[in-house]
């Protein structure tokens, strides 16, 4: 019997360490059917992030670099002006892109280093105890939350994708979700787009996932699932919201 669903070639035969339900699994996979398909794998390095997928270029089968905590845009535009037939992408969490490294992704964007960002946001720290995040819903309990994100005190999360489509910088920016396969299909879609948009030489991309993180909201998978569609995609729309074709789009 002939097999219609396998292992992409880009990915290697490793176990991964995350925990039941989280959703970098099916980034991964994504990211790596995307490069499979557009036949790049043997031109690309990713920049791995500090955080949950800090481990990720165990899981490749394509060469890789280790950035400190938030310097991911930083590594990935040395690589890339040095090399300009790369194709070269970050893979950050929010802690990693939107606290530590909110300097670093926002000049990136403005300078339109033509490199792709893949930015997973689960609303959370995942790997250092659940503390709460730059993308922290409002009133979201965390361990350093416990009575949920008060916005008077630590101001409303940062919505990444909007903050860069406002530049006026051309760039593909994007926010999909992970959570059903409905969103799935679509958000391989952006990932294509954005790797397509570096191929061509055009401009800086990023993905934005909406991601789930169980273990640190304390839920099951399936309640994870739930919560991050009813609450999370409220107050983070999915769309594109910005091409290079299109200019700045209004937030």
């Amino acid at each position: 019997m002939a097999k219609t669903y396998q292992r992409p070639e880009a990915l290697s035969d490793q176990i991964t360490h995350y925990c039941p339900g989280c959703t970098h699994g099916v980034a991964h996979r994504l990211v790596a059917e995307v490069i499979d398909e557009l036949g790049i794998r043997g031109r690309t390095v990713g920049i791995a992030p500090v955080g949950c997928a800090v481990l990720m270029y165990n899981y490749f089968n394509f060469d890789f670099q280790e950035s400190a905590h938030g310097r991911a845009p930083a590594m990935a535009t040395g690589v890339k002006r040095v090399r300009p037939d790369l194709i070269v992408f970050t893979y950050q969490g929010d802690g990693d892109l939107a606290s530590i490294g909110t300097a670093e992704i926002i000049h990136a964007a403005n300078r339109g280093e033509k490199i792709t960002v893949i930015f997973i946001n689960n609303a959370v720290y995942g790997m250092t105890g659940g503390q709460m995040a730059p993308t922290t819903l409002p009133n979201q309990r965390t361990t350093t939350s416990p009575n949920g994100r008060n916005v008077g005190e630590v101001g409303m999360p940062i919505k990444v994708a909007e903050l860069l489509a406002t530049l006026e910088t051309p760039g593909y920016i994007a926010r999909q979700t992970l959570v059903k396969p409905k969103y799935i299909i679509k958000a391989k879609k952006s990932i294509k787009k954005a790797f397509r948009y570096q191929m061509e030489n055009r401009c800086f991309s990023l993905v934005e996932l909406i991601s789930t993180c169980p273990t640190n909201w304390g839920m099951t998978p399936v309640e994870a699932v739930k919560w991050a569609e009813e609450n999370m995609l409220k107050y983070y729309p999915l769309g594109e919201l910005k091409t290079p074709e299109e200019g700045r789009k209004a937030a």
